[in-house]
Order: C-alpha cells, then sequence, then structure tokens
C-alpha cells in the first residue's frame, strides 16, 4: 500500500483509508471482520466521528487493540469548550485508547460557525487542552463550504483539512488543494464516490490517485469492498482515454441534485431511511434497474409516503437538497 505525508503532522498514511459511516449498519462480529481485513490489506487510517451512532465503538473493537497501532481520527460537532471536552472523553473511551491521532472540528459550515469554534470558550480550546495532556495529538477540521475552509484554516490552527472530492465535486480541490500545499496540510478526501452514485468504485477512485491528496477514505460494509479498495492503493494505473468519457457521462446524468449518502439526515423523526430510499431511486432512474430497486424498496418497513414534511431532514443536509421533494419524486417511481 502506498504511503503519502499527512501534511505537517509528519503521519505516514494509506493512500486508501476507510470512512466509518457504513460500519454502522453491520454488526459487531461482522465489523470486527472488515477492520482486520482493512490492516491486513495495508489500510492504516480510519475516520470516524461521534455522529456515526456505534462507530467509534466498532472502531474500538479492534484499532485500539493493534500494535503498531493504526492511525485513528474522530471527529466531532461540538462548538463549545464545553461539548468537546465531554465529547473527547467519550471518543477514547468508546475507542479504547489513551490518544487520539487526529481529532477534527466536523462539518463547520459558515463563519459563525467558525468564529464559534474558534472563541475563548470554543471547542478548539479543548481540543488545545487535550493536546496538553497528550489526550490528543493533532488537530483538522471538515466540511462541504469551500469559503468557511478557506477561512478556517488559513488561521493556521488545523493541520488537516477533510472535504467531498470526486469526479462529480472538483470545484472544492480546485481551491483547497493548492491552498493545502502551501500551508503544509494534510488532505483527506471524504466522499471520494459521491456517497455511491459513481459505479463502480475503481473507476471513481481512480480518478483520485493522481492528485495531491494524503488518504482517500470511502466507507465500506464489507470484506470485498475493502480488498478492492485497497488494491488501488497499491497499483495507481490512470484512467484511460474509455474510462474518462464513462465518467463523464455519469457526470451529465448526476448533475448535482443526488443523494451523497452522508447519512447527516437521519434519524427521520417518521423513521424513513432516507439515503437508502435514495439509493433504490437512483438505481431506478439512472441504472435502469426498475425492478430490482423497486423489490428492494418494497421491503423497507417505512416508505418515502410516511414523510410529513416536517423540513427536519433538509435543514441537516450540507448539500442543501431538496429532501422533501425528492422523497415524492420516489413515491411517483415506486408507489406505495
Amino acid at each position: 500500500m502506498e504511503k503519502r505525508r499527512l501534511g505537517r503532522t509528519g503521519l505516514e498514511v494509506s493512500l486508501i483509508g476507510m470512512g466509518g459511516i457504513p460500519i454502522q449498519r453491520v454488526g459487531n462480529e461482522a465489523a470486527a471482520e472488515i477492520l482486520r481485513a482493512a490492516l491486513a490489506a495495508g489500510i492504516n487510517f480510519f475516520d470516524t466521528a461521534r455522529g456515526y451512532t456505534d462507530s467509534e465503538e466498532k472502531f474500538g473493537l479492534v484499532l485500539g487493540r493493534q500494535g503498531p497501532r493504526p492511525v485513528i481520527a474522530t471527529k466531532s460537532m461540538a462548538r463549545t469548550r464545553e461539548g468537546m471536552t465531554a465529547d473527547i472523553e467519550r471518543s477514547l473511551a468508546e475507542l479504547k485508547v489513551d490518544y487520539i491521532d487526529l481529532y477534527q472540528l466536523h462539518n463547520v459550515r459558515s463563519r459563525e460557525e467558525l468564529q464559534q469554534v474558534l472563541a475563548p470558550d470554543g471547542a478548539l480550546a479543548a481540543l488545545r487542552t487535550a493536546q496538553a495532556a497528550g489526550k490528543v495529538r493533532h488537530v483538522g477540521i471538515t466540511g462541504h463550504v469551500v469559503d468557511t475552509l478557506v477561512e478556517a484554516v488559513q488561521t493556521g490552527e488545523f493541520e488537516t483539512i477533510q472535504f467531498p472530492f470526486n469526479a462529480v465535486e472538483t470545484e472544492g480541490a480546485e481551491r483547497l488543494l493548492p491552498l493545502a500545499e502551501k500551508l503544509d496540510l494534510g488532505v483527506i478526501v471524504m466522499k471520494p464516490l459521491a456517497g455511491g452514485a459513481l459505479r463502480p468504485a475503481a473507476l471513481a477512485l481512480r480518478f483520485l490517485l493522481a492528485y495531491p491528496v494524503s488518504t482517500i477514505i470511502p466507507g465500506v460494509d464489507s470484506v470485498e469492498q475493502v480488498q478492492e479498495n485497497a488494491a488501488l492503493g497499491e497499483y495507481a494505473v490512470p484512467l484511460s482515454a474509455a474510462e474518462k468519457e464513462e465518467l463523464k457521462a455519469q457526470i451529465a446524468r448526476l448533475g448535482n441534485r443526488f443523494c451523497r449518502r452522508c447519512e447527516y439526515c437521519l434519524p427521520c423523526p417518521q423513521g424513513i431511511r432516507i439515503p437508502l430510499v435514495f439509493t433504490f431511486d437512483g438505481y431506478w432512474t439512472r441504472y435502469g434497474l426498475k425492478e430490482w430497486a423497486e423489490e428492494r424498496y418494497r421491503a423497507l418497513d417505512v416508505k418515502a409516503g410516511a414523510c410529513v414534511e416536517c423540513g427536519t431532514c433538509e435543514r441537516r443536509c450540507p448539500y442543501s437538497l431538496p429532501i422533501r421533494e425528492m422523497l415524492k419524486e420516489a413515491v411517483n417511481h415506486f408507489g406505495e
């Protein structure tokens, strides 16, 4: 597995890492098997978050007991010193570690939020205290709003930056990659498969391998996905002309109005598994697998028609998707 330097942290991390969202969907035994397979494949960078339900706990089943230990990153939406202090302690306990290699301010969306976390009683102050105590080694930031991330890293407070970058979403990278190089920031690529919308995974990941990023963190929920992804970190084969055209065709079909399966919209008060509904709808609309998608949609306990249009999901969505309208479209496609 190719290793790259994670900016000025000095950490050497695997080019292909592992994101912690999908592991929420499997049981503890399967999670442990996936994590062991990742380690065996040479993956040494694992990213999770306080907000990913039991993801930290599942990482802790295996990663906290390894020697030499892999690089463990987590993150919190806490914005205050008090809230971040509590989250750091919870992360340490769930991950079963004495220190966390990289703790990130999670999804900082606006100048107001940035000012809040940078304030004397903000979340960054708690991270600095944790660093002094040896509980956190390095501090980074994640987000989806490029202007906010640019302002954040220019403060000099952060050693890494994590943002969405894939064949569909390149605008952020065009601004952030040169800035990261100038400031010697580690670059962590999230949403490399555009939430699973780009297929096959190998094509989407190979698109990214030529860029000056530190690590790419596709989420996985099976050993097979781990092995497929990890193999790409060993043999970086450039895309052929035909493959580039295939990606362009996919991008044209997708546009920007599609779910990236980040799951920030969850939990839905009505119990709708919103990203899963949109996954099935994507197979129905984009890939011509209508019968396959309908069969799986009908097996859902709560379907899209249960939406009461409360708007909670839309307030949480980092991409400002019209989720209520998109759920109605799913109802039109699948019926109730």
